[in-house]
């Protein structure tokens, strides 16, 4: 693996506002330093104009100094003013990306932000064309991977390629507000297929992925965590795509795949409601799930539409990008040369979810190989080890992450059961 960079995802590197609060800190330093240019030309004309005092003095190196100074001040200056313009581009993308997204649920409000969106853009013509030149760069940066490969030219750049365009064109990888899974699904039968008493809580982002089922068959794990107030939480984990077949036993199939993708009910998404009621969860308790593949939609709905009160949730490969509140953080990963994370076309360009929400990115094979025939890029594994990556780095963000399942592991006790699901009737 190469290049992994965590960040909070989406085109909008800094927030706006704090980065005009750096442009008025850079401009505080640019009046310091016109205040020190001008104490040094009054001193260089108070020299000069006294009768052998320049002798004592060299006003060459003082008049320099001066001019450094000054320079110093108008370099100051451009920072502030570009920094400034940067904050005004940032703000016009996310101002444009809100109105889009509201404009489904909420056309007044997305019109209010429209028209702030042009006024900003009109105090400075530079903004929108910065604008553009901002999203171009981060979509294009999204995709870094997918074509160029060497060994398998016609898969990477005609079928890979075409993935990133569907997730451009066709809408479906970002869930909006107020999208909700439409039709029946599949009728599906849920049972237990293994309990445990785990000693705690999973360690770090790798830790949380490597607790996926185990035993033959299940595809969902469901921990219940009891504390000793009273409260409980639980946690799901969810396997990705399971077969290449369609509408047959498995319902973590292409069938609930295609289902998901195009926002219709999908057998695996109500195996997954039906496994999380039999493990005791009811509407309004908090139940966060890691997901990997195809589970990412399944986790996007839990959070959105769903009854559960989804506060944290780590997605792995996944072809969609949820819309999240402002108290809901994601850990996405994805791997630029896996096809399936380029169906949610790069997410959106403000990002979502918390402030300590995170895009955990790197391609997951750097290397033209003939293993790229089988899309290792996407496998859990190899996402398991981008995570370890993650987990051993510094970011700030990490650990905040972290400190998710010390919470988690103050539990007294934990209970897993693991499901496995088929299709019926």
């Amino acid at each position: 693996m190469t290049g992994l960079t965590i960040d909070h995802g989406g085109a909008i590197a800094v927030d706006p506002d704090a980065l005009r609060d750096v442009a008025r800190r850079i401009e505080g330093v640019a009046s310091r330093y016109d205040d020190a240019r001008s104490a040094l030309m009054r001193a260089y004309r108070v020299i000069l104009d006294t009768p052998g005092f320049s002798a004592q003095v060299d006003t060459v190196e003082l008049w320099s100094s001066g001019q450094r100074v000054a320079r110093l001040h108008s370099e100051c200056q451009k920072t502030a003013t570009s920094t400034l313009l940067m904050a005004d581009t940032y703000e016009y993308v996310e101002l444009r990306a809100e109105a889009e997204m509201l404009s489904h649920t909420d056309p007044s409000t997305a019109q209010r932000l429209m028209r702030r969106a042009d006024r900003l853009a009109a105090s400075d013509a530079r903004i929108a064309g910065l604008a553009e030149k901002l999203i171009i760069e981060w979509r294009a940066g999204s995709f870094e991977g997918l074509v160029g490969n060497i060994v398998t030219p016609s898969i990477y750049d005609d079928v890979f390629g075409t993935a990133a365009l569907v997730g451009l064109t066709s809408g479906f990888g970002k869930v909006l507000p107020g999208e909700t899974l439409k039709g029946t699904a599949d009728r599906v039968s849920v049972a237990p297929v293994k309990t445990s008493t785990p000693t705690g809580a999973p360690t770090g982002v790798a830790g949380a992925l490597g607790r996926m089922p185990v035993t033959s068959g299940a595809q969902i794990a469901v921990e219940k965590y009891s504390f000793a107030d009273g409260s409980t939480k639980y946690v799901a984990y969810l396997k990705g795509t399971q077969s290449v077949g369609w509408g047959g036993k498995e319902p973590w199939d292409l069938k609930s795949n295609v289902e998901l993708y195009t926002e219709q009910d999908a057998a695996s998404y109500q195996a997954t409601l039906d496994a999380l009621e039999a493990a005791g969860a009811q509407p309004g308790d908090e139940v966060d799930v890691v997901a990997h593949s195809q589970s990412g939609m399944i986790t996007a709905h839990l959070a959105m539409e769903s009854g559960y009160d989804v506060q944290m949730q780590i997605t792995a490969g996944s072809p969609v990008e949820p819309t999240l509140d402002d108290d809901q953080t994601i850990i996405q990963i994805r791997h630029t040369d896996d096809p399936v994370p380029a169906l949610a076309g790069g997410g959106s360009p403000e990002g979502t979810g918390s402030a300590d929400s995170m895009v955990i990115s790197t391609q997951g094979n750097p290397g033209d190989t003939p293993e790229d025939w089988l899309v290792d890029a996407h496998h859990l594994d190899t996402y398991i080890e981008t995570a370890e990556e993650a987990d051993a780095s510094s970011d700030p963000r990490i650990d905040a992450a972290d400190e998710f399942w010390r919470e988690l592991d103050e539990a007294e006790v934990i209970e897993r059961t693991e499901y496995h699901a088929e299709r019926v009737g």
